[in-house]
């Protein structure tokens, strides 16, 4: 008819077929003729109506549906569709109690209790009311075992309150009654893996791939469950099972590179890194594994190689920064372990070791004005540091304050006295100093 412009009757009934084939493959534009069409036809049809206003709720255009709608709701109130239309319109608009207490009246007039009650749990899970949309999930199960999003829907609510005890006692109630569900037995293995009772969680696991053994959720949360027992050797076997049974993963090879890391098989552990970033260049973790193990190699040219393309991965990223400043050190090149340290204070990681590590730098640089700014902000975030008190005491002295120097060095010496030792080592000249030598037998206890 579309093609041709000419005009042929179809019932009512395929129509809806058709307008609601469009509607769910995402071809607004067709269904909207196809309901033109069917309204020419049958101008009279409450299906139809509801059809058109389920278009109009789809393009936000929720006005023009809920006259529809009520005009509807007007001719047969018992209609359980008008009331379900109006729960999508309610939740369009953010009124999710309206929406709850709409799918409520069309569940007495339904046959289908469960995709109702899925309906109403999602409007709960809307408005963060993790108890009733649990309950209302729950409810869906014991009219459909299977109904396996129901299934996870209340182990989320269980997730999202920290439940995880409940979440297991209700997972062992459920595989009591349906003991071949491989959905629940995954799901209760991951509940005993986050409370850390990585025992209990591979079995259960293990019963989920006995239920499917093609099910590679199962096999990869099970190899997840033998690195925490280091049980490396039966992990990469299980990861390997998934790149079997599916397309091989970026995720499985970077796991199985560090069970072989663990394992203390560097060459092997090289050979899937690589495998990683081959499947999955934008993996920056599998970078980062490359850069480890040509850092702990002493292959440094090699590693500051694969930082940079962590690095060029994500910018913000401070651990990245710290390890290339590290690599530039090993290859002497200051400035640009300088620029490491600052960016990873310019992106709020102020943690001690930094400031620490860019004063060392600016020091080893002869830049001891620099690194006094430094260690001074450092001491605003971490007061009564005898750390920093005692390279503050000698950048000053070296900088020729010895007032400030004395200073520092007294609070470093009244925060920790032993500590003073390993300045000895660090500004051996400081500590020649007869004034130092004096501080030194003064708190001597």
């Amino acid at each position: 008819m579309l093609k041709t412009n000419s005009i042929f009757f179809f019932d009512s009934t395929e129509f809806e077929s058709i307008i609601q084939h469009y509607l769910d493959v995402g071809r607004q534009s067709l269904a909207e003729k196809a309901i033109a069409l069917g309204l020419e036809q049958h101008p009279t049809s409450v299906s139809l109506r509801l059809l058109k206003a389920e278009s109009f709720i789809y393009i936000d255009k929720l006005d023009e549906a809920d006259v529809i709608l009520n005009s509807l709701h007007a001719l047969e109130p018992n209609n359980e569709e008008i009331y379900i239309q109006k729960a999508s319109l309610f939740s369009k608009r953010n009124e999710h109690q309206k929406a709850i207490d709409s799918l409520k009246i069309a569940l007495v007039y339904t046959r289908h209790n469960a995709d109702i009650l899925a309906m109403i749990g999602m409007e709960y899970l809307y408005l963060d009311n993790f108890d009733d949309a649990r309950l209302n999930f729950a409810k869906c199960l014991t009219v459909d075992f299977e109904d396996y999003s129901s299934l996870y829907n209340v182990v989320y609510c269980f997730d999202m309150q920290n439940q995880h005890k409940e979440a297991i006692d209700y997972l062992n109630d459920f595989i009591d009654n349906d003991p071949y569900s491989e959905v629940a037995w995954h799901q209760l293995g991951r509940q005993y893996f986050i409370l850390e009772q990585y025992d209990e969680a591979l079995r259960a696991f293990d019963y989920a791939v006995l239920i499917d053994e093609f099910f590679v959720g199962a096999y990869l949360e099970k190899a997840k469950t033998q690195e925490q027992l280091e049980l490396y050797e039966d992990a990469i076997e299980n990861y390997l099972a998934t790149t079997q049974l599916d397309d091989p993963s970026a995720f499985a090879y970077y796991r199985i590179g560090r069970c072989y890391d663990r394992l203390d098989k560097k060459d092997l552990a090289l050979q899937y890194y690589k495998k990683t970033v081959n499947e999955d260049p934008l993996l920056d973790k599998g970078w980062l594994a490359l850069t480890n193990i040509y850092f702990e190699d002493k292959n440094y040219q090699k590693a500051l190689f694969y930082i940079n393309k962590a690095i060029a991965i994500d910018e913000s990223n401070t651990l990245f920064w710290r390890r290339y400043a590290e690599i530039n050190l090993k290859l002497n090149l200051c400035e640009e372990a300088i620029i490491a340290f600052n960016k990873c204070l310019s992106f709020k990681d102020k943690e001690l070791d930094i400031f620490m590590g860019l004063s060392n730098v600016l020091n080893f640089i002869g830049e001891f004005e620099n690194s006094s700014k430094i260690l001074i902000k450092a001491l605003r975030l971490f007061p009564n540091h005898a750390e920093i008190e005692y390279r503050l005491g000698c950048v000053y002295i070296v900088l020729g304050d010895v007032d400030k120097g004395e200073r520092f060095l007294r609070k470093g010496f009244e925060t920790d006295y032993e500590y003073h030792t390993i300045f000895q080592e660090i500004f051996p000249t400081v500590f020649d100093l007869e004034i130092v030598n004096k501080l030194i037998t003064e708190y001597k206890i």
